[in-house]
């Protein structure tokens, strides 16, 4: 993802040291690391965001259960699997980091991701619960896979090319993730095109689809991704397990001399709850001022087209001006369009919205991660990644609560959107202590 096309990879995995320069930046493995957003995300548009919670009423819930519960066990279903990952994933990661297993655990939980996914093609209509737990298991491996493909990445970039090389991982998800999406929105749309005698099949081959696409992407990662291994040891086992929590033990223990780590996670989880209450609520409030339901999914396209070019840009910004400066940026154009949104009042003013979050949305996400790799320890970075990934499962909980809180209050859903404006401004305000070249060790 940087200057030197012509760059060998190493045909043993080596650290990268900081002021290693742009020309060892080695596009195998950034290009490979970075594909592996481009076929994953396709599960975060396709499904998470798609066609899953609309096809398990619609299809696998039967006709005589009320809309309600079906929405009751959705979310029931989000919650336990936020829960069960937020409590594994910094022990998960320690573990990782003490075996040099960042890819065997990417494997492990991709591979659950993907199975899962391809599984509700074969789901029939009706059986809501097996499509639940197939959603539940699904979405495990999707964010538990996560942790461990951040972690990837102070392997494949030395630290100056940190904002760039996030950037283009978010970048190409946004791309490859829409395009999947796009297709698939096609073949429902006109299922006889494709030879489907109903939408209903469409949909399910899109879930099939899916999982292939996840599945072929993380190909690259896997063979041409070389984990920096310098400090791992050589564990198997229970010996792994046990070596792992010990590491998680001694980092709580530790806790009081990360100061900038602590101050970061703080206005990482203020600012983040913001951005995705704006990505979860955007559909719900729009279809409160009665915008119809394909100018929703058109204005979520729109998003995810915009967000491939204007994650570089701000990837650029980041080495350019800093992360933080970039991330302050983002929030600026956050605020903004929280007040927006506001005023909004037919479907057209809705497709600018789309655009300008677009344009902040990935640049927010990557250089938050870029700027945490490098408060990080490097030969912690998957458990470092665990408390980073924990904090996002419990983002968009106080964005939603607020808005429906200021919304049940007021009985006016413009009013509601203004109530996340202080998750920016307290983010903000917390990420200005915040001083990067202070790092918690060097390895």
């Amino acid at each position: 993802m940087d200057s030197d096309a012509n760059a060998i990879a190493p045909t043993e995995p080596v650290a990268v040291p900081a002021s290693t320069g742009p020309s060892a930046l080695q596009w195998k493995k950034v290009i490979s690391w970075a594909l592996y957003d481009w076929g994953n995300s396709a599960y975060a548009t396709t499904v998470m965001a798609g066609f899953f919670p609309i096809f398990l009423k619609d299809f696998w819930c039967p006709p005589t259960m009320p809309a309600t519960e079906s929405s009751l066990y959705l979310s029931r279903a989000i919650s336990v699997t936020g829960i069960v990952l937020a409590a594994l994933a910094p022990a998960l990661g320690a573990m990782a980091d003490r075996g040099g297993a960042k890819k065997k655990f990417l494997l492990f939980f991709a591979t659950m991701g993907i199975v899962m996914t391809a599984g509700m093609h074969f789901v029939a209509k009706g059986h809501w619960g097996a499509a639940l737990a197939l959603y539940v298991l699904a979405t495990m491996g999707f964010s538990g896979a996560n942790i461990f493909y951040d972690a990837l990445l102070v392997s494949v970039a030395p630290e100056k090319k940190f904002d760039f090389v996030s950037a283009l991982g978010f970048s190409l998800g946004y791309l490859g993730g829409g395009l999947l999406f796009g297709f698939n929105v096609w073949m429902a749309v006109h299922p006889e095109k494709f030879g489907f005698a109903a939408q209903s099949d469409a949909v399910r081959w899109a879930f099939l689809l899916t999982g292939i696409w996840w599945a072929a992407f993380t190909v690259p990662l896997l063979v041409f991704v070389k984990e920096a291994r310098e400090k791992a040891e050589a564990f198997g086992g229970w010996a792994t397990i046990a070596a792992g929590f010990g590491q998680l033990r001694d980092t709580f223990r530790e806790v009081r001399k990360l100061r900038m780590v602590i101050l970061f996670l703080a206005a990482y989880w203020l600012y983040i709850d913001g951005v995705d209450t704006i990505v979860l609520m955007a559909v719900d409030y729009g279809k409160s001022l009665g915008f119809a339901s394909d100018r929703l999914i058109t204005a979520l396209l729109i998003t995810q087209f915009v967000g491939f070019p204007a994650a570089i840009v701000f990837g650029k910004i980041g080495e350019k001006l800093g992360a933080r400066v970039g991330i302050f940026i983002a929030l600026a154009v956050y605020l903004g369009v929280t007040v927006y949104s506001y005023f909004m009042d037919n479907v057209k003013e809705f497709y600018v919205l789309a655009v300008v979050i677009g344009l902040v949305q990935g640049g927010v996400q990557s250089l938050s991660r870029a700027m945490y790799a490098r408060l990080i320890p490097r030969d912690k970075a998957a458990e470092f990644f665990g408390f980073y990934n924990m904090l996002g499962k419990f983002a968009a909980v106080v964005g939603p609560f607020l808005m429906g809180l200021v919304g049940s209050i007021t009985g006016n859903p413009r009013l509601s959107i203004l109530a996340i404006i202080p998750l920016f401004i307290g983010g903000g305000l917390v990420l200005s202590f915040v001083r990067p070249a202070e790092r918690t060790s060097e390895t």
